[in-house]
């Protein structure tokens, strides 16, 4: 009985953090990283119609400019989620444009410094031909697509504060690192293989249990 106890108790143990670990991998996924597919093409060409992207939950007080974060504003988009590119924060001046117009040498001014923007579409920073000049309020994010002449982003509701949307309403930012999702996969997978082998170890406990006892006799019938 001593080696059917020694086998519950171990599988007891181990399948508890099998589970533990489980349960710990799938709510930090679930609350860590949001998995998305690009719908539109004003994102192009660093993400295409049909792409996957992992999108890792950030606060507002996390973004940065440059990120391309995905956000939700219900009265421009109904309940739609956006990914597009931050251009300006609060405090930033954000103009355009300089060079010429729907070339690779037309550039957005930042603060007065030109942005320098390999990842649009075309080298074409704007292409619209429609100056505009904000001055991003506090706690609020000035967003573009990467695909310039076919994005709706803060450009088409220059009335709502300069086009600008609160950082709040930001979900999270795409990440071009997968190592968090990856090892919270690997983690899910050992909880996993905890649970199984603690499943085999009771399996074997019971087994034992319910195996029938020998009994060894020493003495002949007529000895006793």
């Amino acid at each position: 009985m001593d080696e059917i106890r020694r086998v519950t108790v171990v599988a007891w143990v181990v399948g508890m953090l099998g589970v533990a670990l489980m349960v710990t991998a799938l709510v930090s996924l679930r609350d860590g990283y949001k998995l998305v597919t690009v719908q539109g093409e004003s994102m192009r060409p660093t993400y295409d119609v049909g792409d996957p992207v992992v999108v890792e939950r950030v606060g507002a007080d996390e973004v940065r400019r440059g990120d391309v974060v995905l956000y939700g504003v219900p009265d421009r988009y109904r309940d739609d989620y956006v990914l597009q590119r931050v251009i300006g924060m609060g405090g930033d001046r954000v103009v355009c444009c300089v060079g010429a117009t729907g070339t690779a040498k037309e550039r957005i001014l930042r603060d007065g410094a030109p942005l320098v923007e390999p990842y649009v579409d075309g080298g074409v920073a704007d292409g619209l031909g429609r100056p505009y000049d904000v001055r991003v309020p506090e706690g609020r994010l000035f967003l573009l697509g990467d695909h310039r002449l076919n994005s709706r982003d803060s450009r088409a509701f220059p009335d709502d504060q300069g086009g600008t949307v609160p950082a709040e309403a930001v979900v999270g930012r795409v990440t071009g690192s997968y190592t968090g999702p990856v090892l919270l996969a690997l983690l899910l997978l050992f909880g996993l293989v905890l649970l199984a082998g603690a499943v085999l170890l009771a399996i074997r406990a019971r087994s034992v249990r319910r195996r029938p006892a020998v009994l060894v006799q020493f003495w002949p019938d007529h000895f006793r």
